[in-house]
């Protein structure tokens, strides 16, 4: 991850103020080849998906399945790909013994989110994520583009200032596939195991205080605290 020279690139000064458009230009851009989207088969990634193909057809996706992704999220995954004409970049851990996710959930979400990503970011100088500010305070900070220390690469988040609406009107105004879950009262879709209908992030993990599942924990305090948890 993060090739000779990658940190160097200069963020112009009004970044911020960006549409997520241009900031996704930028990122292919600076990054040919070396840029994908992170796809986990939310609203988010319906507009990105959009967007992304629209610049670069041939655009890098890929997603991390923990085998315990729900049936509609399968189905989006193979209707976006019939839709684009892609073959989205499946990176997957091994098996996990059942009931792992409750019995020691670090180790879970270590075996089948954490690693399987690590692998696809191995070959990436930058990567693209659906984040918005608005979905948990552990995201409110998240900026547009920024140096991922974690990871070792750049971060984008062209959505970063977009509420809820701002996308479902673009959804509905493009008339983009989206997952079914949203319409039963998933705002967040993560595993069947671990998921339930709410507001923001509140469906997630639900009863046990974690909000993030460590894919995008900031670094620092905010993600020690949500860590513990």
């Amino acid at each position: 991850m993060g090739g000779a020279g990658v940190e160097s690139l200069r963020l112009p000064a009004d970044l911020e103020s960006w549409p997520a458009e241009r900031v996704l230009e930028l990122v292919l851009g600076a990054f040919p080849g070396r840029v994908a989207l992170a796809c986990s088969f939310q609203k988010e990634e319906s507009v990105l998906l959009d967007m992304l193909f629209e610049l670069e057809p041939a655009a890098r996706v890929f997603a991390v399945d923990t085998h315990y992704l729900f049936p509609e999220t399968y189905e989006l995954w193979r209707e976006l790909e019939r839709r684009y004409g892609v073959t989205i970049e499946r990176y997957e851990g091994p098996p996990v013994e059942e009931g792992l996710w409750q019995t020691d959930p670090d180790l879970y979400l270590a075996i089948a989110k954490l690693e399987p990503l690590t692998r696809a970011l191995l070959d990436l100088d930058a990567w693209i994520t659906g984040l918005r500010r608005d979905q948990a305070p552990t995201r409110a900070a998240t900026p547009k583009l920024g140096w991922d220390e974690r990871h070792g690469l750049w971060k984008a988040n062209p959505l970063a200032d977009w509420s809820d609406e701002d996308c479902w009107a673009y959804i509905r105004e493009r008339g983009l596939p989206y997952n079914p879950l949203h319409d039963r009262g998933y705002d967040s879709i993560g595993d069947t195991h671990s998921t339930l209908p709410g507001k923001g992030r509140s469906g997630r993990w639900p009863g046990t205080g974690r909000t993030e599942c460590g894919i995008h924990l900031p670094p620092g305090p905010a993600a020690t605290q949500e860590a513990a948890r």
